[in-house]
């Protein structure tokens, strides 16, 4: 029973953790590009205004500063650790396969079901570089963020108490119950494709023991769904209305096909790993790209 209890509560604690990170700074970040907009638009002074506030965060969360007693602590529990060139390029491969995947189990959902669309503000009226600017920070700062609370604190914490693919699920069904867009739309679909998501952030997290190539994947998973798929969805015509049509049958294709190819990426990237920390334990460190924060 206490053991229980301990790991109910390292839970509850990790889950806190990971939303103060994820949500903190992005809260920060809405209250300045709020500010600027409303005051001078034509000076994108928020993005001067984030870029060493998140950067400080980074450091911090990486084990820089006060207090050092903890500091190797905090470093672990990012995650940002350095990945072969190889372990990266596999994490990449099936990250995007499985961003197909998604996109098509997403379209073929808001086809079954009415799903509002994701249309990001009209930027129209500011000037391009503030607008460019803002977007650039935005698409950075959530995967940032997100990657480093929920598979960098939370599931670091979670694999010292679960297994592996145990910490993973939990760190998937904390994230899916995030306010995601798009707003408003229907419960289970939401819940679902955000569980998967983070499933598949986890798996990358844990094979590579690192959040970088998440990040990336992250980065490119966001700019897909809000440019490609959800402006899209109240436009989709339901089954209900007349039947599946030549777009149900594609992206339900596309959603087998590239869960399939995920899945054979994911194990080349299982053994990969595998080998990489072989050789790391035998002081053959492959070449790596980046470095651990902090």
């Amino acid at each position: 029973m206490r053991s229980l209890t301990r790991r109910v509560a390292k839970v509850i604690y990790a889950a806190i953790l990971a939303v103060f990170i994820g949500l903190f700074g992005q809260g920060i970040w809405s209250a300045l590009i709020v500010g600027n907009l409303r005051t001078t638009p034509g000076v994108p002074w928020a993005v001067v205004v984030m870029a060493p506030i998140i950067w400080t965060i980074w450091l911090y969360l990486g084990g820089s500063w006060w207090p050092r007693s903890n500091s190797e602590t905090r470093r672990r529990l990012l995650r940002a650790n350095a990945v072969s060139r190889n372990e990266f390029a596999w994490a990449l491969i099936a990250g995007a396969l499985s961003i197909v995947a998604l996109s098509g189990y997403w379209i073929v959902v808001s086809q079954i079901v009415r799903l509002p669309s994701n249309v990001l503000p009209d930027m129209s009226q500011f000037p391009l570089l503030t607008t460019t600017l803002l977007i650039a920070m935005g698409s950075v700062l959530g995967p940032l963020l997100e990657q480093a609370g929920f598979w960098g604190y939370c599931q670091v914490m979670l694999e010292q108490d679960f297994p592996g693919a145990i910490a993973i699920v939990i760190t998937a069904v904390l994230f899916a119950m995030l306010p995601h867009p798009p707003a408003h739309a229907v419960l289970w679909p939401k819940l679902s494709f955000y569980f998967m998501t983070g499933a598949m952030f986890g798996v990358i997290a844990y094979f590579t023991n690192s959040i970088l190539p998440g990040i990336v994947v992250h980065i490119l998973g966001d700019l897909t769904f809000f440019t490609m798929v959800w402006p899209h969805d109240s436009t989709r015509r339901l089954i209900g209305e007349g039947g599946a049509d030549v777009s149900f049958w594609i992206h339900g294709a596309q959603a087998i096909v590239f869960t399939a190819l995920a899945l054979v990426a994911f194990s080349r990237l299982a053994k990969v790993t595998r080998g990489a920390r072989a050789a790391r334990s035998s002081h053959i460190i492959p070449g790596s790209i980046y470095e651990p924060a902090g």
